[in-house]
């Protein structure tokens, strides 16, 4: 039990930065504090020290993100540093083997401590000023902080005024404490990433992907700033993740945030670390919805995958044409390591409903593309493909669940940039990965019309994702088609087609977007889904007129798919400049003849040989239909 407030007398142990280090002798291994809780002022003067017993020390520190540790080769005499994680600070001098990265999961990384393999002789960790029974708390990085300070022979605190008092795992008491130190250093704060056009459309790409009711794992970086704005709409949303950023504050007050559907710390965002602005810090100031704890629980698996729709949002280098990822590295890049992100892909696995998302823009700053044939040249890799389910660039997302090789690197292509997807064509077909009769029209993909997606609700509930065909889609229409029966199909082709062969369709999904249009109508889950529907016309050489046509699974037909289908294919052929449709029906085909009866527009019916052809032009006003 705590002596009462008014028997506890800590200023007592305060004293000086230098008294501190005069208990340091050469060889120990000093654990720091993380981020916005870097006590600065003594590493400050541990860097300005030279006293002689600051020699070949060890710096722990799990993500090196603050700016008091010089890693300058002229003070390789007075320690190292040892990190978990390759941030801004150290990743370089990784490289160049001036610092020691340990590879670990993170829910780990407490049992190493508390068990002496990772030893600890001092703890220097960031405090808030203590409360009148004596009380402080960790503030913003709890991650293995409490640990530490029970392992190691020496423990200060550095008291700042600035840090808040957060709720959580987060309480310690001044007798806790060998020495406290008052801060002269103010909290590192760390600025908002700006979010450029490329980010701003990939963070809505990689929002309409996550649901309402899913549970997230955020992180820093632009990608999630941006991700940020666009989920302000969503509703039930979940925050389960490392670390805690202003974006996610903006998220928490816009009300898409309110972690009901939690399984636990129900109500509450749960995270180990908090980086931003002054004004995040004040918010965070004993605020409710925000739970800090260990990093051991907070990136243990079991409890990520105890909620259901666990969304991992995984920002990436380089991605390759199987699933292969190259993750973020080198100074200025912010990203997860692979033993953070297979922990959360393993809870991702775990949790009904469980996505694996990585989010990348198409190209790099130099403008090369960052989808390759191969990553085998890049560090920090993190090889999960068999657990990856989607790849986001700002062209839009492929789904590679369930995929092969081949279908994965079509998928991939279709969201590069669209000056590098020929070039990758290519190369995959040299390599045996696509089909050396691969179609690619290379003008298409730079006439893509990604403003046509749209999801709509039909009869019974039913919700159906709109967007233009892809080359990709190879394989789910040759699905679509062996559904139909022998009717429809005859109704389709007028002919009784027993085959679609993937030359064949390979043609038929490669459309140029210009003279040719193609929608088709996805079910299932955003992102991925099976085609159910697809509709499409064709430019007439002689005139400005476009022959339509559309086909509805027969699973779902008669819920208002094909009016629907019919007139978005009229609006689209109308803002190209086209006058008009024709169609061939048969004349048994009395439900697709109902469709067309609901266009705006006046249609002439022209009976020939059992086939009726219709000519619909684009005109103001609806006449009378008239049949001849």
């Amino acid at each position: 039990m705590a002596i009462p407030a008014s028997k506890i007398d800590w200023s007592r142990k305060v004293i000086s930065p230098e008294r501190v280090l005069s208990r340091i002798k050469p060889g120990m291994s000093i654990f720091l504090g993380t981020g916005v809780a870097e006590p600065r002022t003594l590493v400050k003067a541990l860097m300005a020290s030279e006293r002689s017993g600051l020699r070949d020390l060890e710096l722990i520190q799990l993500v090196s993100l603050g700016d008091a540790i010089s890693l300058e080769e002229k003070f390789a005499y007075k320690f190292r540093l040892k990190t978990f994680f390759a941030g801004w600070v150290a990743s370089e001098a990784i490289t160049s083997g001036r610092v020691d990265l340990i590879p670990s999961r993170f829910s780990r990384l407490p049992s190493l401590i508390s068990s002496g393999t990772i030893h600890i002789d001092a703890a220097f960790v960031q405090i808030t000023p203590p409360d009148q029974a004596g009380y402080c708390s960790l503030g913003v990085a709890v991650d293995v902080a409490r640990q530490a300070m029970e392992r190691a022979s020496l423990v200060v605190g550095e008291i700042n005024a600035k840090v808040p008092r957060t709720i959580g795992d987060t309480t310690v008491h001044v007798n806790d404490f060998h020495f406290l130190v008052e801060s002269t250093e103010p909290p590192i704060y760390f600025p908002r990433w700006p979010i450029d056009d490329v980010h701003d459309r990939l963070g809505a790409n990689v929002a309409s992907l996550i649901q309402d009711g899913s549970c997230m794992a955020f992180s820093i970086g632009r990608i999630f700033e941006a991700l940020a704005k666009h989920l302000v709409k969503k509703k039930d949303l979940g925050i389960h993740g490392p670390f805690f950023t202003d974006a996610l504050m903006d998220l928490v007050k816009s009300g898409a945030v309110n972690n009901r559907r939690k399984a636990i710390f129900r109500g509450k965002c749960l995270t180990a670390y908090a980086l931003g602005s002054a004004e995040l810090m004040e918010w965070l100031h004993l605020n409710p919805l925000i739970e800090f704890q260990g990093i051991d629980v907070v990136a243990d698996p079991k409890r990520i995958g105890a909620n259901d729709k666990f969304v991992v949002v995984l920002p990436v280098r380089k991605v390759d044409l199987t699933g292969g990822l190259a993750l973020p590295y080198g100074r200025g890049n912010v990203g997860i390591v692979p033993g953070e992100a297979q922990e959360f892909f393993a809870g991702a696995a775990l949790s009904q409903g469980g996505r694996t998302i990585a989010a990348l823009p198409s190209r790099n700053r130099e403008g090369a593309s960052n989808i390759l044939l191969s990553i085998k040249d890049y560090p920090n890799q993190f090889n999960y493909t068999e657990g990856l389910d989607l790849v986001v660039t700002e062209y839009g997302a492929a789904s590679l669940t369930g995929k092969t090789v081949r279908e994965r690197a079509l998928a991939l292509i279709d969201i590069a940039h669209p000056d590098d997807r020929a070039a990758l064509v290519a190369t995959a077909k040299e390599k045996n990965i696509l089909y050396r009769d691969q179609i690619y029209l290379e003008e298409s993909g730079k006439l893509y019309p990604y403003e046509l997606a749209t999801t709509e609700t039909f009869k019974d509930g039913i919700v159906i994702r709109f967007r233009a065909i892809r080359p990709s889609d190879v394989d789910a229409m040759r699905r679509l088609f062996y559904r139909f029966s022998d009717q429809s199909v005859y109704y389709r082709y007028f002919s009784p087609i027993k085959t679609m062969p993937h030359a064949k369709m390979q043609e038929y999904v490669n459309v140029d977007y210009h003279n040719s249009m193609s929608i088709v109508g996805l079910i299932g889950e955003p992102g991925s889904g099976k085609i159910i529907a697809e509709a499409r016309y064709v430019k007439h050489a002689d005139r400005p007129y476009a022959d339509a046509a559309f086909i509805v699974d027969e699973a779902f037909q008669g819920k208002g798919i094909a009016t629907f289908l019919l007139l978005t294919l009229m609006r689209v052929a109308k803002d190209r400049g086209l006058e008009g449709f024709t169609a061939d029906v048969l004349a048994t085909n009395t439900s697709m003849l109902k469709v067309f009866e609901k266009a705006p527009y006046p249609v002439k019916a022209v009976l020939d040989g059992g086939i009726y052809e219709l000519t619909i032009p684009f005109t103001r006003e609806r006449e009378r239909k008239t049949c001849v």
